[in-house]
């Protein structure tokens, strides 16, 4: 990106050599597309769509396959896991029979596939509706994970922007170097400082959350600390996306011409370099949203926030193979409508320059 901001000079370009994307392309033949054409690229980009959705769920349903198993190898079972104080052996035998642990783990999964399209997502170890005792905590941790995403788009194109309206420069060199520090941090390192800093030296904010009657945080400021825990390292990873994706970019011929026509910076980046550099910039965020749900875990624990964090470890706990794949298979719906999106976006841009 470096050239094409800095100006290099150049012959001019004249006005029959530059693009025109105000005109429709033609085709092999030397006609402009028509309908039929549209059509057809419609037709593909569904049988597309159709693809990508089959293999990802494929990939999720072997996903909670491998839950269920890793679950059975697990010491023990749910009916001891969950035993209380004096029960005899046939309590707990009566118990395992109720829960259906007598069976094969293969029919079991498949009885709980069979379920999984209709909302039902099984019986917990407890006895409990597991979709009822995701209703509040899923939400809750969508709600962090989805704050700590907009402030992880916000900040990382604004850096990573900066950064290459100087390319090389101070500014440059500073926030790829920070944005590399910070990528290396895990998360629970980060709460960890963000709490000593802000709640325990300057008193800023809380260091716990405290739920509502309805299970949700009593306040905004208690979502402060935990949603910029799981934001920071995912800053860093994406700061750096975008800064590549636009140095890529700035190689393309129409930006190398907006330069050469001397149009301020502002607007080259604008109008040339993030529109072609979107499709990376999506792909890098997406994949921040499997990072974001997987440290909420963490992150959950560490600022006793009421997600599902403290449920899948009580689920651990008891060997709760369907409460654990309920976690499972509702995180991995909304990661594959993410990637969906990306891909999407991808293909969109395939298309605008096709």
């Amino acid at each position: 990106m470096a050239g094409p901001l800095r100006g290099a000079a150049r012959q001019p370009v004249t006005p029959a050599e530059r693009p025109r994307p105000d005109r429709p392309a033609p085709d092999a033949g030397g006609s402009e597309r028509g309908a039929p054409g549209g059509l057809a690229r419609a037709g593909s980009a569904a049988a597309r769509l159709a693809g990508l959705l089959a293999r990802r769920a494929v990939l999720l349903a072997v996903l909670l396959a491998l839950v269920f198993g890793a679950v059975e190898l697990l010491p023990g079972d749910a009916a001891d896991a969950t035993a209380e104080r004096g029960e005899s052996a046939a309590d707990i035998e009566a118990r395992r029979h109720l829960l259906g642990l007598d069976r094969p783990v293969l029919e079991r999964f498949a009885d709980w596939m069979a379920a999984l399209p209709t909302g039902d997502l099984g019986t917990s170890a407890r006895g409990e509706s597991v979709a009822a005792l995701l209703s509040t905590p899923f939400p809750n941790t969508l709600l962090l994970g989805g704050l700590a995403l907009l402030v992880t788009v916000a900040v990382s194109l604004a850096l990573g922007c900066w950064a290459a309206l100087r390319p090389g420069g101070a500014v440059d060199r500073a926030v790829s170097g920070s944005a590399t520090a910070v990528l290396a941090v895990p998360e629970f390192v980060v709460a960890v400082a963000l709490v000593l800093v802000f709640s325990q030296w300057a008193g800023w904010l809380p260091a716990v959350t405290i739920a509502d009657a309805a299970g949700t945080p009593a306040s905004w400021d208690m979502l402060v600390l935990p949603v910029f825990a799981l934001a920071i390292p995912q800053i860093g990873w994406n700061t750096r996306i975008v800064r590549a994706a636009l140095a890529d970019e700035a190689t393309a011929p129409h930006v190398e011409t907006a330069v050469i026509d001397g149009l301020p910076r502002h607007r080259v980046l604008s109008h040339h370099l993030l529109p072609g550099a979107l499709p990376a910039i999506a792909a890098g965020l997406a994949t921040s949203t499997g990072m974001l749900l997987g440290g909420a875990v963490v992150v959950e624990t560490i600022f006793n926030y009421p997600g599902v964090g403290s449920v899948l470890a009580g689920a651990v706990t008891d060997r709760d193979g369907p409460l654990i794949a309920g976690v499972v298979a509702l995180t991995g719906a909304v990661i594959s409508g993410v990637l969906l999106l990306a891909d999407l976006v991808r293909a969109k841009a395939s298309g605008g320059r096709g």
